[in-house]
């Protein structure tokens, strides 16, 4: 009996030793894998990395066409409300005034919308389009809200310039209320867009834990190894996630509120982990629709009116000329380009100065850089996406040998 129970611990043990040879070899290999395909980027292999960009966008066609065809009843309705639509945008009648209204409505809100989205989507790394879009426009209403003393130039979406009002209010009539009630709708929308942007973390964690099969995203996978050596993290950033995922799995609702109502470049984490453990669909875009639209949105905004308001400005642009040497030399372009505005919103169709110019080249400049960077990033992302496929094929193929 001794002998065994002694040869079936040896056995155990053997067994043990040869599952952790295994998971140290399959942990290994994929550590190859993941360095193999993210040395895969435009500047280093560039032909390769766009022939397997465009597979992978024909191989995204075809599935996103297919899930269409799956759902051909859902098309098939919307295709019935866009011609309804389109027949009575081209009917003319006393109706046109009301179809302009919501044509003009809808797509401003789309605009701000996909922007959002595209702050927080998953493509490789978000564009960050607050600090390109929205913050400017906000900054641009708090300015001209000062100057003209009045929050009543034309309603969005604005023409090409903001020009004030014949009849000015007085100075002192500007509050900070009124100015967030007039940028309010944008500032929504590109909330709501961006907690639109979460959901596909959500969905591909929870499509993975159904289905149990492998999902094609790197996240999740760190995810996954997270929750593996969560007793032995030892770093802040691993702690940080670590935090967010107990946060959002204990307190449920109020936690992903709470993650979402702040800026937090961790918040993918908590998508995935919503997915991950199954939290129901409007639990979490509930929770994350009224952080990021509703409570986040406010905060951020009103940082940037404090910001931008009229005696920040002013101290900010003295501050610049108190810097030594270079100071004077800066603070006389943004002088003038802070007249040129103010100049323009009493003119409609004001000239440009030379300062002004090179101030709007740099911030033209700036854009164009972080669109291509995002654009780039995408390519990367898709072309490394379908090496992963490449790889995963490569291995199934040695298993069956």
């Amino acid at each position: 009996m001794a002998a065994n129970g002694s040869s079936c611990e040896q056995s155990q043990r053997r067994a043990g030793a040869k599952d952790k040879l295994n998971d140290a070899s399959v942990r290994e290999r994929r550590q190859k894998d993941k360095e193999e395909r993210l040395s895969l980027v435009l500047w280093r292999r560039p032909l390769t990395t766009l022939h397997y960009f465009l597979l992978e966008t024909l191989i995204k066609l075809k599935e996103w066409t297919y899930e269409l065809w799956h759902r051909r009843g859902t098309v098939f309705l919307f295709l019935v409300l866009c011609s309804v639509f389109s027949v009575t945008y081209s009917t003319e009648g006393a109706h046109q005034q009301y179809v302009q209204y919501l044509e003009k409505k809808f797509l401003w809100c789309a605009y701000w919308v996909g922007l959002g989205i595209l702050s927080s989507v998953g493509l490789g790394t978000g564009l960050h389009t607050f600090l390109l879009y929205l913050g400017p426009h906000i900054a641009s209403v708090t300015l001209a809200a000062y100057e003209c003393g009045s929050t009543d130039f034309p309603e969005p979406p604005y023409p090409d310039q903001i020009v004030c009002p014949d009849d000015g209010g007085l100075e002192g009539s500007i509050s900070i209320f009124s100015i967030m009630s007039k940028v309010r709708l944008e500032a929504c929308m590109w909330g709501a867009g961006t907690a639109i942007g979460e959901l596909p973390p959500y969905f591909m964690a929870r499509a993975a834990r159904q289905s149990g099969a492998d999902p094609d995203d790197e996240e999740y996978e760190e995810f996954e190894e997270m929750l593996e050596q969560a007793e032995g993290a030892q770093d802040f950033v691993t702690r940080a996630k670590l935090g967010v995922q107990h946060m959002v799995q204990k307190v449920g609702f109020f936690g992903i509120l709470a993650c979402a109502s702040i800026p937090n470049p961790l918040f993918d984490l908590a998508g995935i982990t919503c997915g991950h453990f199954l939290v129901p669909f409007w639990t979490f875009f509930g929770a994350t629709l009224i952080g990021k639209a509703i409570i986040k949105m406010h905060i951020q905004k009103l940082f940037v009116i404090i910001t931008f308001s009229k005696h920040i400005v002013e101290q900010m642009v003295s501050l610049i000329g108190s810097v030594p040497k270079i100071g004077p030399a800066l603070q006389k372009p943004f002088s003038q380009y802070l007249e040129a505005q103010k100049n323009k919103l009493h003119h409609a169709g004001g000239s440009r100065s030379g300062d002004e110019n090179w101030l709007s080249w740099v911030f033209e400049k700036v854009v164009l850089v972080m669109v291509c960077y995002f654009i780039i990033s995408i390519i990367n992302s898709m072309a490394q996406s379908y090496a992963k496929r490449l790889q995963q094929l490569r291995h199934s193929e040695e298993k069956t040998k």
